[in-house]
Order: structure tokens, then sequence, then C-alpha cells
């Protein structure tokens, strides 16, 4: 049998910085515990704009279709912020995620015992805290039409629009509760449903989904907005939170930042499964490209290593592979090792983005 099959997208800005990391570490899977990958690279975002005049190739989006597995580092920066909106170097990721069809985007909020002080919320209210956001990713407002700007009478008018379909709605909810019998067996839906009713069809359909197929699984209901101040008052009262799109882009970052710094956190983009069974599948860190740093050797690597983690999770069925390279991460924190991003008020000699590849590596050998 061939071997399972990554196309890496490491993108813009330090997106190539820590996706070399990230190399480093399938490399040491296929050397060091016969699980080798068949990887190739293309462009995505900028990168893929200056050397084709467009953020994403047909030929990549067919490379992406056919991949077990896509991993992608950033997109983005300053310089392609006068290009028209058809050809940002975002519009390269939603193309991706929508034609992949992503609906289940996994964003995990895990706070490292080392990191609990480097969190803006108390230690007691973030120290071991393992919650999953599922955001449906494919529809609601960021895709919804009508939506554009328009001149009505002296003035210009914005438009996006909320739209939902029952089977959209389903089939994210079945998402989350399938995660949530891999957890703590508990999922709260969070919408809008006081003044949307798109948010009033999201309550009806995930009760609906619930009472039929996951009876056995914990199921409440809060408003987005209130679970944006549950998430900043006892966050670990949350297991799985399973939410639309546009909250779930704002709720995850509100999330991740319990946690310490954005350059730990993962996220998997899961789609329905292929003729061999894996999900599509596209993981990547939260951060952004952060150009600031970009090819200064201080970015943090974490959150793209732990995306490829997340793959050898829930693409490739290999939990116990998954948690030795989490466990690693762990290891490498509780040393005291440290990017620039990771240091506190008393400072110290921040490690550089491949010192912290390497530290990972060891770790790793050490726990063969």
């Amino acid at each position: 049998m061939s071997n399972p099959s990554l196309l890496i997208l490491a993108g813009d800005g330090i997106g190539p910085e820590v996706m070399n990391e990230v190399k480093k570490i399938i490399g040491w899977y296929g050397e060091k515990r016969d699980l080798a990958f068949d990887v190739e690279e293309d462009l995505v975002g900028g990168a893929a704009y200056d050397a084709h005049g467009t953020p994403l190739t047909d030929a990549t989006m067919e490379r992406a279709q056919n991949a077990d597995a896509v991993l992608l580092g950033a997109v983005g920066g300053p310089k392609y912020d006068t290009l028209d909106f058809s050809v940002k170097p975002e519009r390269g990721l939603l193309r991706l995620r929508k034609e992949m069809d992503l609906f289940s985007n996994l964003r995990p909020a895990q706070c490292f015992d080392a990191l609990a002080d480097f969190s803006s919320l108390k230690r007691e209210v973030v120290a071991g805290l393992d919650i999953m956001i599922v955001r449906e990713l494919t529809s609601g407002v960021y895709f919804g039409e009508p939506r554009g700007i328009h001149k009505e009478g002296n003035e210009r008018v914005g438009i996006n629009t909320q739209r939902y379909t029952e089977s959209e709605i389903a089939r994210v909810a079945r998402s989350a509760f399938e995660l949530a019998r891999r957890r703590n067996n508990k999922v709260c839906s969070m919408e809008k449903a006081n003044v949307m009713e798109s948010g009033v069809l999201w309550r009806q359909v995930v009760t609906e989904i619930h009472e039929a197929e996951y009876p056995d699984v914990e199921l409440s209901h809060m408003y987005a907005d209130a679970g944006a101040m549950q998430l900043c008052r006892w966050p670990k009262q949350f297991d799985v939170i399973v939410t639309d799109n546009l909250f779930g882009d704002l709720l995850s970052d509100a999330a991740a930042m319990l946690t310490g710094s954005l350059g730990m956190l993962p996220s998997a983009s899961l789609g329905a499964p292929m003729a061999n069974g894996r999900p599509k599948a596209l993981y990547e860190p939260v951060h952004g490209s952060a150009p600031d740093i970009a090819g200064q050797g201080k970015a943090n690597p974490i959150a793209c290593i732990l995306s490829f983690a997340m793959a050898l999770r829930y693409s490739f069925d290999n939990g116990d592979e998954a948690t030795r390279l989490e466990q690693a991460v762990e290891k490498v924190l509780a040393d005291g090792k440290r990017t620039a991003d990771l240091l506190g008020p008393e400072g110290g000699t921040p490690i550089s983005t491949a010192e912290m590849g390497d530290a990972i590596i060891a770790a790793l050998d050490a726990s063969i």
C-alpha cells in the first residue's frame, strides 16, 4: 500500500518558517515510527498571487481535493491590502474550505500547565482547560447571498446575508455530538435565537438531532454573547461548543487567548469521508501570517505542529502518536523553553523557531 498523502501549503509571512518545523517532525515519524507520508508542496495566498496572479490555482485546488490531508501555514500580509477583494490571499483559504466542503471546524483550546500563568485570566480559571469549539465553516454570513456594497440614494450600503439550511446545521451538530462522545459527553450549542431567525432554526435542528440520535450526550443551549461572557468567567464549564460560522470565528479567538498565546492553537477543518474512509481535511494554526516578525526566527511553531498532531488523530486514526507529539510539546514547555511570545513579564532569553522544533524532536526521541 502507498503511504498516506499530505499536501503542504506553507503560505505567507511566518507560514514557511513554522511549516519547516512541521516537516522535520513528519520526517521524524517516517524515520523513527515507521509512519511515512508522501508529501507534496504548493502555493497559496499571497505567494500564489505573486507567482500566478491568483491566491489559489485550479491545479492546486485539484491537488488538495486528492490529498489525504492538507497542512496550511498562514496567508496574507499588508503588501496585498490594496488588491481587489476577489484576489486577496484569504480568498485562497476560503476557496479551499468551500470547494472541499470542510463544514466542521475544530478549534481546541487547551491550557498547558506550564503556561497557565500566561493567560490574562487567573490560573485557577484556566489551569487544566481543555475545550473544543466546533464551528460551522462553509455557510452562514461569510457565504450567504446577496452580499456586496451597493449604492442606495446618496450613500453606500454593505450587505451580508446570514443563511443556513436544515441539513447544514444537522451535519455540524452530528460532528459535535460525535466528538463529545469521545470526550466528556457534553455539548453546548450557541446562537442568537432571541434576535435571529437563523438562530431559531439552529436551536430547533440541534435539539431534534440530539433527541433522535444522541440522547446519551448532555445538551445545553446558550446565546452566543452570553457564551462569550461565560468563556471569560468560567471556561471549564464547557466541553464541546457548537456554533455557526460568524460566532465560531469570534468565540474561538476569544477562547484562544485563555491559553496564553495564539501561537499555541491548532485547528482542523473536516468534511465528508472520501472513498478511502478518511475525511476531507485541512489543518492549520489559528494564528495569522505575522508579517512583522516573518523571516526573523521568532515565530512560535507549536500551533502548526499541534495541527499536524490533529491530522494524526482525525485523518490517520493514530491517536497514540498524536498524544505522543502533544506530550512532547508539553514536556518542552515544562522544561522552560520559550519562543518570544511565551516569555512572561520576568523576561528571559527566547529560543528561535528552529530551536523550538529541535527541542520537540528531542522530546520525541526521549519518548521511545
